[in-house]
């Protein structure tokens, strides 16, 4: 059979002065394009890789995964106008102005996550042929990888989690959706469909496959899914596993964040990608991997809530995207955006047109920043304020005892929690406080991911089975959820910041939040108040008749002793 030629590279494979060549890569064992291959006879096959041979493929640089190579049907969609915007949209939003390294965008990871689609798939197909991938499927999963991410709105997260939120909070928009939208509008703009037809995939069942990878089924039947029939289930945990979240999307991002954060990566996916199975659960076909591995996956998503403490939830990059997203949503009024058939929108509107969505990107930053238009002024007024590192200041974080959302309710009830102990002469109003409610968890919520993979042991490599958390150690987490309260003040004089940290004291000791950490620094005439809040070490606790008494330090420094009765809602 023929050889393939590759020197279609986008990184030129044949050196201009020399005339040297990159070795003609031989034809692999790929899965052909239906899985009625088994079928084909000689004409039928020669056929194929006739065709596949006149196709170009390309070789990416990746910092991270090496030299990548991908399908010419790849490389016509990342050339498209609408891929291409994501140059211009960092991957970490405003975290940049926090961590000087992390200026990498969505191109470079949805290059990385389509990548890893084909590896995964490629593992499994090498491993077990008895799952028929076809050439097809492949194409579709990294075709989802590679555009998992085109919905994103400019800083990311910031956008859909903050900003929408707050202009239009009448929405409900993730940009999942927008992705499904925005791949529509791809493959229409850019007449793809007879690219994707040559390339074999048949449509529509291929398009509506690869978007309910990216946004889930398209329907609620009990096989949901119109793409591929249940007997590939697998094929739908590889992009975005709505199962227990192992997917690609976290390898590519931990990684290439990890990278560029400058902090270290505690989890090796190329040992899930030798492990990886397809076995059988409760009729439907899973990804299983070993059981060996339930450790290092614990460790994954304990990686994952480490990057969010230290990295993605920040206390300056909220401080940061907080003061961005007042910016935007004072400017989104005067940004306009002209959409299709020349229908002009705002910021928070154009998401309802993709080809005003497709203008949009972390631009609008520097065209607030640089304009001299009288309506922007307060808007860039907040850009250069962030740029001169006068930020909002932080006055402390805490736990709620039960989940809690922010209502206008609880900037009132900050401004008017006039400390009990001590004189207050300063007036604060509800408007000088941000209260951001924070979700920490391992991906499901209050659940345990873990729960939700299948293992299968070295001696029965066919039958799935579960891993209990008891079974693998006593010092993994017993919660694995929880919320975060972090309020932060506007004010940056020394003499109503004091005040608004007694404020915030006061506020958790209304509501019966956890002691801040450094509330005995804040407030010392508040913390002993509160009778949960004790510092109940050994030698410094004693009941007598019911009554305990405390030793705490005053301000002046002199200890002074404290009773308080016993309340029996605090034990």
């Amino acid at each position: 059979l023929k050889d393939r030629n590759q020197s279609g590279s986008r990184f030129s494979l044949t050196h201009p002065a020399n005339g040297f060549q990159t070795p003609e890569k031989r034809v692999s064992a790929v899965r052909l394009p239906d899985s009625d291959y088994m079928r084909w006879g000689v004409e039928e096959t020669c056929q194929f890789l006739l065709k596949e041979g006149l196709s170009k493929w390309v070789v990416f640089n990746d910092p991270i995964h090496g030299h990548v190579e991908l399908h010419p049907l790849l490389i016509k969609i990342i050339d498209t106008p609408q891929f291409q915007r994501l140059r211009y949209i960092k991957q970490l939003g405003g975290i940049y102005f926090v961590f000087p390294g992390a200026s990498h965008n969505r191109f470079e990871h949805s290059i990385g996550v389509g990548h890893l689609a084909g590896q995964l798939l490629q593992a499994l197909n090498e491993r077990q042929p008895e799952l028929l991938i076809s050439s097809r499927d492949i194409l579709c999963v990294q075709i989802a990888g590679l555009c998992h991410d085109l919905g994103h709105g400019p800083f990311s997260h910031m956008f859909d989690g903050m900003f929408i939120p707050k202009a239009r909070p009448d929405v409900k928009w993730k940009h999942e959706n927008a992705s499904v939208l925005m791949f529509d509008y791809l493959v229409t703009d850019n007449n793809l469909e007879p690219v994707m037809k040559q390339h074999g995939l048949v449509l529509p069942e291929d398009l509506d496959f690869i978007k309910e990878q990216i946004a889930g089924p398209l329907d609620t039947n009990v096989w949901p899914y119109k793409g591929r029939p249940e007997d590939k289930s697998f094929l739908y945990e590889i992009v975005a596993n709505k199962r227990n979240g192992i997917d690609v999307d976290k390898w590519d991002y931990f990684a290439r964040d990890c990278h560029h954060l400058g902090i270290q990566n505690n989890f090796d996916y190329h040992r899930f990608l030798k492990f990886a199975r397809v076995c059988k659960v409760e009729g439907q076909k899973n990804i299983c991997t070993r059981d060996k591995e339930v450790g290092n996956l614990y460790d994954m998503f304990h990686t994952r809530n480490c990057l969010h403490r230290r990295a993605y939830q920040h206390k300056v990059g909220n401080i940061i995207e907080t003061m961005i997203t007042e910016a935007f949503f004072k400017a989104d009024p005067y940004i306009k955006i002209q959409g299709a058939g020349g229908k002009i929108f705002t910021l928070s509107t154009a998401i309802d047109d993709m080809e005003a969505y497709t203008k949009l990107t972390d631009h609008v930053f520097e065209q607030i920043l640089n304009s001299s238009s009288p309506e922007l002024a307060e808007a860039r007024q907040i850009l250069q304020n962030i740029l001169r590192r006068r930020l909002y200041k932080c006055v402390g974080q805490t736990q709620p005892n039960k989940s809690m959302e922010v209502t206008r309710v609880c900037y009132t009830n900050l401004a008017q929690s006039v400390p009990q102990s001590g004189a207050q002469d300063v007036i604060l109003q509800p408007e000088d406080f941000v209260v951001n409610v924070i979700v920490m968890d391992y991906g499901m919520k209050e659940k345990n991911p873990i729960n939700n993979v299948r293992f299968y042991c070295k001696s029965d490599p066919t039958t799935a089975i579960q891993i209990r958390k008891s079974q693998v150690s006593k010092l993994l987490p017993e919660r694995f959820a929880e919320q975060l309260i972090r309020v932060f003040f506007k004010k940056t004089d020394d003499r109503s910041l004091a005040a608004a940290k007694k404020h915030f004291i006061q506020w958790c000791m209304n509501n019966n939040f956890s002691k801040p950490q450094d509330g005995d620094i804040i407030a010392p005439e508040l913390t002993p108040l509160k009778a949960s809040w004790a510092n109940n070490n050994e030698g410094e606790t004693g009941e007598v008749d019911g009554i305990r008494e405390l030793n705490h330090v005053s301000v002046n420094g002199e200890k002074a002793k404290v009773q308080l009765f016993k309340e029996e809602e605090e034990q």
